[in-house]
């Protein structure tokens, strides 16, 4: 029987130690979970972090790694992102080869999804610009038809957008 797989997006606030990183992910692999997307960053307190996953599971498996994610020591809170609520964003990297005819090509398609030319030379430029997943996967299948180089995207990142007041 097929049970369909659901892409979830976890936002764990951990400590900022050595090797936390390390523990929380392999928590992930060593079950089996394939991690789709993974960002770290800081957060206001510098006792913590923040690790966002984006990663697939049935709705059983999904429950099971939160719970024995949370159980790790390094852990200090784990939420589930909810798509209704929450805010997300991406920052992708691209490096296009283009001659001077299709400059302008670029520019034009680079404007209309607000992307800036952060780099230029004549044979090629780099682009960079940020928004949500689907805006980057958009852009990219727009620009499939010129010779792309090299692409860099950082995983997705996000923060609920109505806040909780804590007890």
């Amino acid at each position: 029987m097929y049970i369909p797989l659901k892409k979830e997006i976890v936002s764990i606030l951990v400590l900022n130690q050595a090797n936390v990183l390390n523990r929380v992910v392999s928590m992930f692999g060593r079950r089996g979970f394939n991690i789709d997307s993974l960002t770290v960053s800081a957060t206001n307190d510098p006792t913590l972090s923040r690790i966002t996953i984006v990663f697939s599971a049935t709705e059983r498996s999904m429950q099971q790694i939160i719970t024995q994610t949370e159980k790790l020591e390094v852990v200090k809170s784990i939420m589930i992102m909810n798509r209704e609520n929450s805010l997300y964003r991406e920052l992708l990297l691209l490096k296009v080869n283009a001659d001077k005819e299709q400059r302008s090509e670029i520019k034009e398609i680079t404007d209309i999804y607000r992307a800036k030319i952060v780099d230029l030379s004549k044979e090629s430029l780099i682009i960079e610009l940020t928004g949500t997943p689907e805006k980057l996967n958009g852009f990219m299948d727009v620009m499939a038809d010129y010779d792309i180089a090299e692409v860099c995207r950082t995983g997705i990142t996000g923060l609920e957008t109505n806040t909780r007041q804590s007890e």
